[in-house]
């Protein structure tokens, strides 16, 4: 799995860091920080799909990993 976050339609609602924080966090500044992007460790798949669907302006976008 691999996915995208769409920084134009972030609004910094938080819903992606209170579900995977391993992978989202806020800087200093409030924006938003990815870490380890486009494609984590398959053990934080749960997370990111709940992570994605939580984000109410469906700024984040899942895809399969490429072969």
């Amino acid at each position: 799995m691999q996915f995208t976050v769409d920084m134009d339609l972030c609004e910094s609602h938080g819903q992606c860091v209170f579900a995977a924080p391993e992978v989202f966090s806020f800087d200093d500044e409030d924006y938003l920080v990815v870490t380890p992007a486009p494609a984590p460790d398959e053990s934080l798949r749960d997370k990111i799909e709940k992570a994605a669907s939580a984000c109410p302006v469906r700024a984040i976008t899942l895809t399969p990993a490429a072969r």
